[in-house]
């Protein structure tokens, strides 16, 4: 029998959302409007006032929001509530270096935590699992995020976040956990860290895993489920929207159900930024409807996905939402962390170094690293070899201080990078993420 965390919404007919939708989106235009300078400048430099926009229909109205104006304002230039009223603040890296800054109030968590219980309750978690939380906690929305919506059910949390995989096979086992969530890739070395140790699945009581934070394919998913005995869920959100929750997975994993009478989903050309029929490819854009500190509209996210109201044979009539299949911009995810190429770029050029500089990024042992190619002047190249060495770590110190990952740093002689006559090629992405 499926369950549900909120079966009057998530089971709601198409019009009792809908109205929902307009309510909230009229009333959040309204108080954007009153509340935030930057977006009352934007919509008057547009031609559009709160009382153009009545439903859902007149969405299209609105211009369109972008990372850079997160940075533009950073930090608090875009909350729509006094800092007295913020109870929580996260935040993501830019290209620049400065991170996007969200806040949250009281409610706002609520609604996180609401959207997170929903994710959770269609993997079948209930108050009697155990919920082994292995996304990073701290800045990352992903660790307090599922800690959240594991609360909201009552499950027992386990707030192990990320990194020493010892400990956290030995958690698994010895606590009995029930739910991981964590980074699809971070699964996959749990999973080996299992077995390099004599156990395998039948020694841990998993039987589902919330994973997301970064690109995992189907055959990722297979391998996952074999490997540690559970059924894998997708889950997806931004930052900038919310955090983990925006959208998650059901049983029937054909795509993800969006929070719809939180956020708002359009697909759009993202070449001319024209609204796209249901079932056509392009770039998701979101607005949010309930948030009260960062109430970001008609957001951007760059990723490339389609959306279908077609019947579930879960019983959810939310809209859903396909896995991203792409960017439109360069970013790279790199263990849930984004990563740019210009971050790295800037870090190269304050240190003194060229821009000729490739980016190797890999997947070994189900693990992503990146590696930064850079080539050195020749007197740099004439210094000794413990000389270069100190140089590279040094430079790996650098970036791992903005990246927030460890990269490898090889130093490369003068003109030992092809050269291109047409756009460099900056990035070699070796990971082969197709569907």
């Amino acid at each position: 029998m499926e369950r549900y965390y909120q079966p009057e919404i998530e089971t709601a007919p198409r019009e009792k959302i809908v109205a929902l939708q307009n309510e909230r989106l009229s009333a959040t235009v309204r108080r954007v409007y009153e509340n935030v300078p930057f977006y009352r400048n934007k919509m008057e430099q547009a031609g559009v006032t709160p009382d153009d926009i009545r439903t859902i229909d007149d969405l299209h109205k609105l211009p369109f929001s972008y990372k850079q104006d997160l940075r533009d304002t950073y930090p608090y230039g875009l909350f729509a509530v006094p800092l007295k009223d913020v109870v929580r603040l996260h935040a993501s890296s830019g290209t620049t270096g400065k991170q996007i800054v969200v806040g949250y109030t009281r409610n706002d968590l609520e609604v996180w935590d609401e959207c997170v219980a929903r994710a959770l309750t269609a993997a079948g978690c209930t108050d009697e699992d155990i919920v082994h939380v292995s996304y990073g906690y701290g800045l990352f929305t992903g660790g307090l995020g599922a800690d959240g919506g594991a609360k909201r059910i009552g499950a027992t949390t386990v707030p192990v976040s990320s990194g020493n995989t010892q400990r956290q096979v030995t958690i698994l086992k010895d606590f009995g956990s029930t739910i991981l969530c964590c980074t699809p890739s971070y699964a996959l070395h749990i999973a080996e860290v299992l077995y390099a140790n004599g156990y395998t699945k039948d020694d841990i009581k998993l039987k589902a895993g919330i994973f997301g934070a970064e690109p995992w394919t189907n055959e990722m998913r297979r391998k996952i489920e074999e490997m540690l005995g559970l059924t894998a869920y997708d889950i997806y959100g931004l930052t900038e929207i919310i955090g983990p929750g925006v959208a998650f997975e059901c049983k029937e994993q054909t795509g993800m159900h969006v929070n719809e009478d939180h956020f708002i989903v359009e697909v759009i050309d993202p070449d001319t930024g024209e609204v796209l029929p249901e079932g056509t490819q392009g770039e998701l854009v979101f607005t949010c409807i309930t948030k009260e500190a960062f109430p970001i509209l008609r957001y951007r996210t760059r990723d490339i996905g389609v959306i279908t109201r077609g019947k579930c044979s879960c019983g959810r009539t939310l809209v859903k939402m396909t896995k991203p299949r792409g960017r439109t911009d360069d970013m790279l995810i790199i263990r849930g962390v984004n990563v740019f190429p210009s971050q790295i770029e800037t870090v190269l050029l304050e240190k003194g170094y060229t821009a000729n500089y490739q980016i190797v990024v890999d997947r070994a042992n189900n693990f992503d690293s990146i590696e930064v190619q850079v080539e050195i002047s020749n007197e740099i190249f004439s210094d000794t070899v413990r000389g270069l060495a100190e140089r590279a770590k040094e430079l790996a110190a650098a970036l791992k201080t903005l990246l927030g990952v460890t990269a490898k740093v090889t130093l490369l002689e003068p003109n030992s990078i092809p050269r291109s006559e047409g756009k460099a090629v900056r990035v070699i992405d070796k990971r082969k993420l197709l569907d």
